[in-house]
């Protein structure tokens, strides 16, 4: 199930997808999350204009 990580050139990315949910986790935090605190901002900014 596991291979040693042979790549000649290690990446970030190719370290994190060695681990069973790694480069999940890790995009979900970099990317997803602050999607919720840009939409929750903008939602904000909006509603301030329309008053």
């Amino acid at each position: 199930m596991f291979e040693p990580f042979t790549d000649l050139v290690p990446s970030f990315f190719g370290v994190l997808n060695q681990y069973p949910l790694g480069l999940t986790i890790f995009l979900h935090t970099v990317i997803i999350l602050p999607m919720f605190w840009i939409y929750a901002q903008e939602k904000k900014r909006l509603e301030d204009e329309a008053e």
